[in-house]
């Protein structure tokens, strides 16, 4: 993978998120986990390039999202799909999901959490800011309809440190 300038990224977003979906891994390169993300966004904030991903409570993800100060967003070509299904819904509570799929461990260069040698797209991200949702905030009363059980999301906030593609 070769690093590239943040500066110089060019993606279409709303295809990466909701249509290619996206890996986020939380951890160290021994105690990490992994669920696949369709929601957040790209972009600048506080003068930062950053990226903003969300995650429910209830995910195994949040222990390690909470818990260490990284983590990574990745990309992956389309055969990857059926990996990324199996990331997004099995729990790494009952065992280690990787070993589920075809994926393998790539040691980061900027962040303490790892990436995937498969990845198409790497990004490298030190948390920079977390707030659980409030429905109070809803403008727009549909948003409910993603929460029936009132399990809102946290948002973090992720200053992107390195960009790497193939």
């Amino acid at each position: 993978m070769n690093e590239i300038n943040i500066a110089e990224l060019s993606m279409r977003p709303v295809s990466l998120w909701s249509g290619q979906w996206l890996l986020l891994t939380a951890g160290s390169p021994d105690k990490f986990n992994m669920m696949t993300v369709g929601w957040g966004s790209i972009g600048c904030m506080w003068s930062k390039p950053f990226v903003q991903v969300v995650v429910r409570p209830q995910r195994h993800t949040r222990t390690f999202m909470d818990g260490f100060d990284s983590f990574t967003l990745c990309a992956f070509p389309e055969k990857y799909r059926a990996d990324l299904k199996t990331l997004g819904t099995v729990s790494g509570r009952d065992g280690d999901k990787l070993r589920l799929t075809s994926l393998s461990l790539r040691r980061s260069e900027r962040v303490q959490a790892p990436s995937y040698n498969e990845a198409s797209l790497v990004l490298e991200c030190r948390k920079m800011y977390r707030q659980v949702m409030s429905s109070d905030c809803f403008l727009d009363a549909s948003i409910q309809d993603n929460y029936p059980d009132a399990d809102y999301h946290i948002v973090y906030f992720g200053e992107i440190l390195a960009v790497f593609s193939e």
